[in-house]
């Protein structure tokens, strides 16, 4: 199967991509570098992959449609899988046209080809930001609620592309799967993740800007269980499908905390901050539609998953 992965060189892009060659499946890779973090990261994130038989990489932005019709004519890809996007909601705020412009055109770049190209299949990251500010009352967030009241300029292109997407099911057949990620964390994290700062912060004796008092809690996914549940989707067309890709365990960022603590043997110095309009109390998946449609349940706590992730920081995440 030869599937064609943008965002090849980020976080869960990279880790997908080795996932993948290494169950033996050919890997078209779009990435475009940019400098939201060192692209030098980048350039580590894919060493591995880029040795390997079976993958190839394009260094072109998904906002250029001739260089990815280039690619889709040369290559003529099985599936697209589409991880490439901006990410962190309090820089969309700041740079909300950039936003759009890779989000929302990017995504609809990708699916004009694949429909000129008659691509069977489209499975694509979006996010449990669509959901939008829930109360903490208990009840986990399920596709079918209500996602018309983004709180980011992050959270409307994650929904636009949603819908965008549909159109292309309905008017052309595309087989689309739209994956809402939530938090996800791991070896390879973005260094403006709050894993990655909050650990950072411990790690150098300074602050931790937390927003809110720590009660608020987050569904942590590991990336090895997100990587699980983009294959799974990949392997298993469906018509239109928009799947909740979490723990379905959402634990406090006072827990994060406290994991870091334990594994660095340091004290974190906390500096409280009201929590901003654009941060959720609680993000929470109803995890039952993946379990149904995907046979996919995460399978790694947060204590687990955060000792896995030190060892990398503790290796190369310093730098």
């Amino acid at each position: 199967m030869k599937i064609l992965l943008t965002g090849a060189a980020g976080f869960i892009g990279s880790n997908l991509a080795e996932a993948l060659l290494a169950r033996g499946d050919t890997v078209c890779t779009v990435d475009n570098f940019n400098d939201f973090y060192n692209p030098l990261r980048k350039e580590r994130n894919i060493q591995t992959a880029s040795r390997t038989a079976g993958y190839t990489l394009y260094r072109t932005d998904i906002r250029d449609f001739d260089g990815l019709k280039a690619i889709f004519e040369k290559e003529h890809p099985d599936k697209i899988c589409h991880l490439a996007g901006m990410a962190n909601v309090r820089y969309s705020l700041k740079h909300p046209l950039l936003f759009e412009e890779v989000n929302v055109k990017g995504t609809l770049n990708l699916l004009e080809l694949s429909r000129m190209y008659e691509v069977p299949q489209f499975v694509f990251a979006s996010s449990s930001s669509v959901y939008g500010g829930r109360p903490d009352n208990g009840v986990p967030f399920n596709e079918d609620d209500r996602v018309d009241a983004p709180i980011s300029s992050y959270a409307a292109t994650k929904r636009s592309a949603e819908l965008l997407a549909y159109t292309y099911h309905h008017l052309h057949g595309l087989k689309v799967t739209a994956l809402r990620f939530f938090t996800v964390y791991g070896p390879r994290n973005r260094p403006d993740m709050a894993v990655s700062l909050f650990t950072r912060a411990i790690d150098q004796g300074e602050p931790i800007k937390l927003f809110g008092d720590g009660t608020a809690r987050r569904d942590w996914t590991f990336v090895a269980d997100t990587m699980r549940g983009i294959m799974a989707a990949l392997d298993i067309p469906l018509g239109y499908e928009i799947i909740n890709l979490g723990n379905g365990h959402p634990q406090t960022e006072m827990d994060l905390i406290q994991a870091a603590e334990e594994a660095l043997g340091k004290k974190a110095n906390i500096h409280y901050l009201e929590r901003p309009a654009t941060e959720p109390a609680v993000t929470f998946a109803d995890t039952s539609k993946a379990r149904r449609l995907l046979n996919f349940s995460a399978e790694i706590p947060l204590s687990q998953g955060y000792q896995q992730f030190f060892e990398w920081y503790a290796r190369e995440g310093r730098e």
